[in-house]
């Protein structure tokens, strides 16, 4: 095992409409893509394009959505350790002028305990909340083994306080910084007092601010891409994840300001693709990016 991420896996229906029908209306969509999804879920995926090997324990159901996501975790390189639940997960995602609307129809209801893992040659662990007990478990267990943690903080959770105790780097939302009622410098604050030694707060087409082992916030912008080139943002934060943590394991001499730089770069290339299997960039395409697209102002 070289990497191992947690998480809860979906299949992602995303499409393009003008509107969404009401009562018995009907409507054609102008355009679709089915893939995989959910947060840790698809960095792993995005590591996996970047070069890692990555593991991935999810829930699991016995169903042919099942047996879907494991054909393209195979094709992917993605090794999946399933936690046994009844059905699977769907999300139906509409992008929309730079937003997403989501619907999803997740179970969660696990059936048995998370596996016990071999983390023998395990490097790096990345985790974004789902499946608490297994997460706080393994990031517990890598720090005790000197590996790498890493937390995408999508949103606040009971269990966000504990789970902290043992991630290194931490990248969290805006979503975040307002269900804990933080302003973003205030957000970095609160993860420097839980020990972690990075810390970032994304924020969307304004880039992120963020902080290295108690260093003062840094701001850094993100890269304008032509508001007519966005096309489905849902996904571009799960690939700006994987691709530093894919980044830090595999180039660690660019540090911290290189790796949110790289992940700056996928994450431009991911808005322009519709579906999470089309954002997944190749290391052309973030070395494209870079060299083309301009900061924001």
């Amino acid at each position: 095992m070289e990497a191992l991420f947690i998480g809860h896996a979906y299949i992602d229906i995303t499409f393009i409409a003008d509107h969404l029908p009401t009562g018995d209306e009907k409507t054609i969509a102008d355009d679709y893509a089915v893939a995989f999804g959910g947060n840790a879920t698809t960095s792993a995926f995005c590591a996996a394009k970047l070069g890692l090997k990555p593991d991935l324990l999810c829930q699991q159901a016995d169903d042919w959505l099942a047996r879907m996501f494991l054909e393209m975790s195979s094709r992917a390189g993605v090794s999946v350790h399933g936690r046994k639940v009844k059905q699977s997960s769907l999300s139906f995602i509409m992008p929309k002028d730079g937003k997403r609307a989501i619907v999803r129809c997740r179970d969660d209801e696990f059936i048995h305990p998370f596996p016990s893992l071999n983390l023998a040659g395990c490097r790096g662990l990345h985790v974004d909340g789902h499946m608490a007990d297994a997460a706080i478990h393994y990031a517990k267990t890598c720090r005790e083994m000197g590996v790498l943690t890493s937390l995408d903080g999508g949103s606040a959770r009971s269990t966000t306080d504990e789970l902290l105790q043992f991630i290194d780097v931490a990248v969290v939302s805006e979503r975040m910084c307002e269900q804990m009622q933080l302003n973003p410098l205030a957000m970095l604050d609160y993860l420097r007092g839980k020990g972690v030694r990075v810390g970032a707060v994304t924020q969307g087409e304004r880039g992120l601010v963020w902080f290295e082992d108690g260093s003062d916030a840094q701001t850094m912008p993100a890269l304008n891409v032509p508001s007519e080139k966005v096309i489905d943002t849902s996904g571009a934060g799960d690939v700006f994840h994987g691709a530093y943590f894919a980044s830090a394991l595999n180039n660690p001499e660019r540090g911290w300001a290189g790796h949110f730089e790289f992940a700056r770069s996928a994450s431009a290339f991911a808005v322009q693709k519709l579906g999470n299997e089309a954002s997944l960039p190749s290391m052309a395409d973030i070395e494209e990016m870079r060299t083309t697209l301009h900061e924001a102002a």
